[in-house]
């Protein structure tokens, strides 16, 4: 079958929800406990412990706030107003770069860096919203789907499932091909953005690197006359940056790296993926930019080219902020020649004497067995940027 033939009923089970079945998801959110709990340690963290009435007060509202809502465009004006107190409340400001360069004629596929399981998108996508700019669909991991309400969530605000539970080779290979087959569907028939991250998982190292395995499962959904360039200028690649002051899950993707490196699995507890992002959106991120990268329409002709340029870019545009620069002399000394921040300036330790205080002090609270990855990971976004320099 040809690319430009695929039926769209084979991706029933992983599409984000239809205009027409928002409304009946609108209202099973709001009956739904677990919603209300959620809701409620997010706009009163201080009573959220507290049920019975507070459920109900909580129940009330959500039902107010989303009465009129009956499409996609609708949640998403909604989740615009909450995004903004999140800036508002959890970061000391977020700047965007290179929306100017993105078409508005046309669907991109944006391959992002990965630090935060749900603010990643999110920033990216509100900044489109803002512009005027059509949002996009969003892959995320099936193993974010454990549950409901969670799953009604992201499949409202225009997410779509990737199969990552373990199968036979065959089931992993079928489940690849399925993906290449929506995100080109989506792209190139419905003229849908997409966003994805540029390996599974978040970079919890702190180094962002795309796996050629990404571009290749791109390029299943190629037919064999196709040159491999002619098919990804047909998805017109966009490499997306984002880069957060603070991490609010510093700690935790420390001391999974650390376990998995001292034992044979890490193993995550129940619902832990869930609290993560809880965490990364209630936590303290400081100063967070997204940085929109440019069409990569050049002639890149096997996988390894392709995630390259992608690496380039998200290296290149992302945005040191002055933990990235104190973790590194921390480790390895002084380093000159850097621009810090955005709009960026010289790098002058001296005039950051109060955030390496800020830094140092956060750093001790991480638990000593840990505390050097953590320590890595802010560093390594300059180990980077030297590397592609």
């Amino acid at each position: 079958m040809r690319a430009s033939e695929l039926d769209p009923a084979q991706f029933e089970d992983m599409r984000p929800y239809r205009d027409d079945e928002v409304r009946a998801v609108l209202d099973r959110l709001i009956a739904d406990p677990e919603m209300s709990h959620t809701v409620a340690h997010f706009l009163v963290p201080k009573l959220a412990r507290l049920e019975g009435p507070l459920a109900w007060l909580v129940r009330q509202f959500l039902r107010f706030e989303l009465r009129n809502v009956k499409d996609v465009r609708g949640v998403q004006e909604i989740v615009e107003k909450y995004i903004d107190k999140i800036v508002n409340r959890t970061t000391a400001g977020l700047s965007i770069s290179g929306l100017d360069r993105l078409p508005r004629n046309r669907a991109c596929l944006f391959v992002s860096n990965h630090r935060d399981i749900a603010m990643d998108p999110a920033f990216a996508i509100v900044a489109m919203f803002k512009e005027g700019h059509q949002t996009s669909r969003i892959a995320i991991g099936d193993n974010l789907l454990t549950k409901q309400f969670a799953t009604d969530i992201m499949k409202l605000n225009k997410c779509f499932t990737v199969q990552r539970s373990s199968g036979s080779r065959r089931q992993k290979l079928a489940a690849a091909t399925k993906l290449s087959n929506y995100i080109y569907h989506s792209i190139v028939n419905d003229n849908e953005h997409v966003w994805i991250a540029q390996r599974a998982g978040r970079a919890k190292d702190g180094l962002d690197r795309t796996n050629p395995a990404l571009a290749a499962m791109f390029a299943m959904t190629k037919d064999r006359d196709t040159p491999f360039a002619d098919f990804w200028r047909k998805l017109h690649i966009v490499p997306l940056s984002i880069s957060y002051e603070w991490d609010p899950c510093d700690g935790q993707k420390a001391k999974e790296l650390y376990i998995t490196e001292h034992k044979d699995e890490y193993r995550k507890a129940k619902n832990e993926d869930l609290t993560s992002i809880a965490k990364g959106v209630v936590g303290h991120k400081g100063h967070v930019h997204t940085a929109f990268g440019t069409p990569i329409e050049g002639d890149f002709h096997d996988v390894n080219s392709l995630a390259e340029e992608i690496d380039r870019q998200i290296v290149g545009n992302y945005i040191l902020h002055p933990t990235n620069l104190i973790a590194y002399e921390l480790i390895y000394g002084s380093v000159a020649g850097l621009p810090v921040g955005y709009p960026s300036k010289p790098w002058e330790p001296q005039a950051h004497t109060g955030m390496r205080e800020a830094f140092e002090a956060r750093m001790r609270k991480i638990d000593e067995r840990w505390r050097d990855k953590a320590i890595q990971a802010y560093a390594n976004p300059v180990v980077s940027r030297l590397a592609f320099e």
